[in-house]
């Protein structure tokens, strides 16, 4: 009889070792729990910012690629180039299709322009075509937390060129001995957390 109890029940140590597994077990599970929460978290993260960055990549495009030849002047009458590309992370530029459903007497064609500041990608538009002393442009922020962003002026030899209208005299020539026209918009950026991200648009020649 003595022999027949000692079989029914459990040890002191048996207890413990498996309350000490049970408790490696729920750890484990724990922490298996806490990092697809975080790895979920991580995802969906990345996955709106990648959405915020290809929906700022398709604004910017849908505006170069209706670059107008319009030029404008400025406030003090000084004419304008349709396209002006600066070393400066700044490009501005002249744009048709602007939408029109009230039909007010405005034209069609915008001034738009995009630079880099504090970070983030600004887009400024101007309600009329050339300025009047007070014309201010709207600004919208298109998107944060860009860590650079340089614009290039691509050219139908292939040189990309920081700066847009060429120098008289200045820069290469075509075979026939000319200036070469204007092919593409190159856009280079770094952006977080994706690193270099690299856009070229062909353009109508202006």
């Amino acid at each position: 009889m003595s022999g027949l109890r000692r079989t029914l029940g459990f040890t002191l140590v048996e207890i413990l070792v498996a309350l000490l597994v049970f408790s490696v077990v729920a750890l484990l599970s724990a922490r298996l729990l806490s990092q697809s929460i975080d790895n979920q978290s991580n995802l969906q993260d990345r996955g709106q910012r990648l959405a915020e960055i290809h929906r700022a990549m398709r604004v910017m495009q849908r505006d170069i690629l209706q670059l107008s030849r319009r030029k404008i002047r400025d406030a003090q009458g000084e004419e304008l180039p349709a396209l002006i590309v600066s070393d400066q992370g700044v490009i501005e530029f002249s744009r048709v299709g602007w939408r029109n459903p009230l039909r007010q007497p405005r034209s069609e064609v915008q001034r738009v322009g995009y630079r880099w500041q504090d970070e983030k990608i600004i887009r400024g538009y101007w309600l009329t075509l050339d300025r009047s002393y007070d014309a201010e442009p709207a600004y919208q922020t298109l998107l944060e937390d860009v860590e650079a962003i340089e614009f290039f002026a691509v050219d139908q030899l292939g040189n990309e060129h920081k700066q847009w209208p060429l120098d008289a005299g200045a820069g290469p020539v075509t075979e026939e001995g000319e200036a070469p026209y204007l092919a593409a918009i190159l856009v280079r950026a770094e952006i977080a957390p994706y690193g270099m991200i690299e856009r070229i648009w062909q353009v109508p020649r202006v």
